[in-house]
């Protein structure tokens, strides 16, 4: 059961709002990055990280029905989909990526109407990007707390709801907690990131159920 917050005390108003302060800082961060830094790895598969900014762009210009044709076209795979547009919105230069990026940090735009996963779709690839960057950046809890229920609750883009079943999540910095069963607690950020398969933050949580949650992210990976 989750103890939370209830996800439908977020207005998609406020949601919003903060999808485009994250959008924000991740453009403030990627400002400063060497041509070097921008061919860097991710912790999204195989993608570097002007790959994952133009993914970002992409997601933020997709509305329901040019998703719908796009994953048509793509025979119902989501990853030729995601090819796809990620290559539509990657420039002829890093600069230009990010000028692309630029222009859709106000958007509202999406596929669907679970705003939480949007949300959620940014603080998450901005840590692919700033983990392996060093990066010192990190999500507000205001922002990572309505993702960590969404992410709870429901299997969207990632499998969140399976790696969290049967734990019970705890942030020790916010006012997140859903579940019951072996406690896992840490920040909110590693819970967030955790449920979404980033296994690199699995050693920044505690308690009996971590076992159990990085079994299934290995399991997941193989």
């Amino acid at each position: 059961m989750t103890t939370g917050p209830d996800a439908m005390a977020w207005s998609d108003d406020h949601l919003w709002a903060l999808a485009r302060a994250e959008r924000a800082a991740l453009a403030e961060d990627l400002a400063a990055l060497s041509p070097e830094q921008w061919r860097h790895a991710t912790l999204c598969g195989q993608w570097d990280v002007e790959q994952v900014v133009a993914h970002l762009t992409a997601a933020a210009s997709t509305d329901r029905w040019q998703w719908l044709r796009s994953m048509v076209g793509a025979r119902l795979r989501p990853d030729v989909h995601n090819e796809r547009r990620l290559a539509e919105q990657r420039g002829r230069t890093p600069a230009a990526t990010l000028d692309r990026f630029r222009a859709v940090i106000g958007s509202t735009t999406a596929p669907t109407g679970h705003t939480p996963a949007y949300l959620g779709e940014v603080v998450v690839h901005a840590q692919d990007i700033r983990r392996p960057l060093g990066l010192p950046r990190t999500p507000s809890v205001d922002a990572l707390t309505p993702v960590a229920d969404f992410f709870a609750r429901r299997n969207f883009a990632v499998a969140s709801r399976t790696h969290a079943a049967g734990l019970h999540l705890r942030a020790d910095d916010g006012p997140f907690a859903a579940g019951s069963g072996p406690l896992v607690t840490g920040s909110t950020l590693a819970l967030v990131m955790s449920m979404a398969g980033r296994g690199a933050y699995l050693d920044e949580l505690d308690g009996p159920g971590v076992p159990t949650l990085r079994s299934r992210l290995d399991d997941a990976r193989a």
